[in-house]
This record gives structure tokens, sequence and C-alpha cells, in this order.
């Protein structure tokens, strides 16, 4: 399956890459905002194009071409106020949605956060955040792409376990390693028990790909 990770310059993002760049069951190409940031990821080898999100939706449906998969991990970042949430974290979401489906791409994984989906454990203090996400998350499911929703704890930069807890609802605040979180992105792109459904996920005792098909 060739995948478009879009946000690959992200934490997430560059181990997405990684990870699907050594797969024996999917290709990669990278979208990136910067011309620096692409010819770096060229250099590695890696089928990198640039699009930003706050531009043309036709940028990112030229992007998405001849991909079957698309994974959503960008994101504004923890130092831009609140409009960059929205024109990125909501409108670049739903717009490369959009976009996914206009380039024929059936599929989509999208990076969200912990109860996303649940507004009473949004944190006060980036409500906008979880307001974007949620939105955004919403518009996906609307849409006629086969979806996946990943919504993670606290992001970490340790090394990853690999084992993981995921369930529909998991009210307890939990945390994460961002490679983890990217084993479990690309696990679900073809666990079909993660076809048209969300999930919070943290860091547990369970195999990834045991955890996805025992989700219910």
């Amino acid at each position: 399956m060739k995948v478009l990770v879009v946000g690959a310059n992200g934490q997430i993002g560059k181990q997405l890459v990684k990870q699907l760049q050594n797969s024996d069951e999917h290709t990669v190409r990278a979208l990136v905002r910067k011309e620096e940031q692409a010819e770096e990821l060229k250099k590695k080898g890696v089928d990198a194009v640039i699009a930003n999100l706050e531009g043309s939706k036709n940028s990112i449906v030229k992007a998405a071409k001849g991909c079957e998969a698309v994974i959503f991990t960008a994101g504004s970042g923890g130092s831009t106020g609140p409009d960059k949430t929205l024109l990125v974290d909501l409108d670049g979401a739903i717009k490369t949605a959009e976009a996914a489906e206009e380039a024929g791409a059936e599929r989509f994984v999208i990076v969200s956060a912990l109860q996303a989906n649940n507004r009473a454990n949004w944190s006060e203090k980036i409500r906008h955040y979880y307001a974007a996400k949620h939105y955004a998350d919403r518009m996906l499911e609307t849409s006629n792409l086969n979806y996946t929703i990943v919504r993670p704890g606290g992001l970490l930069n340790e090394v990853g376990t690999g084992k993981v807890k995921i369930a529909e609802n998991l009210e307890e605040r939990g945390s994460v390693s961002r490679e983890d979180v990217a084993k479990v992105v690309v696990a679900s792109l073809t666990e079909e028990n993660t076809f048209k459904r969300g999930f919070d996920l943290v860091s547990g005792d369970t195999a990834v790909e045991e955890a996805l098909k025992t989700l219910s």
C-alpha cells in the first residue's frame, strides 16, 4: 500500500516515515511544508512532496495522487496560538480528508488526542486544541473514507515498548511513546478491526497487533 504521511516532519511523522520505509508491506510518500525538509528526506531515499495545509486543497490532492492511504499527523505545535490550531489541526485535517477522497485514496488514519470525542474530559488549558481535534474527527466520520481515528494520551520521546492499551473509551489519563503511536497507526492501516472507528491509546501490556485485533 502506498501511504502519504501528512506532517512527515513532525515527531510522530518522522517515526511513521521510518517505519513505513522499512516495511515490506507499504511504501511511503512524505508531505512537508518546506523545500529543505523535502530535500533532506530525498537524501534518505524517501519520496517527498511539498504542500501547505493552509494553502490550496489542490496541492494536497496532487500530493495524494497514486496513494491508497493517507495518514494525517500534522499539527500547529504548542508554540502557536489558537488561530493556527484552527487552520492546521481543524481545517488542515478536513481539507486533507477532502483531498484524499478527490485523489482516490480510500484509507485514512488520523492522529487525534485522548478523549477528544468526550467534551467532559477536555483539558481546560487547551480546549481550543481539543475542539479542533473533535470536529476534525467528526467531519472525517461523515466522509466516504475508510477511516481510523487514533487518540493517543500524553506523547513521550521514549523508545517504544511495542505494548499498548487501547479502548474506544479510556477515561483515565495516560501517556505513550511517539514510536508506539506510529506502530499503532501503521498496524491500523490493514487491521480491519480498526476500520470506521476511533479509539484511545496509552502505554500498556498488550502487543500492538493483538491490542488492535481485540479492540471492542
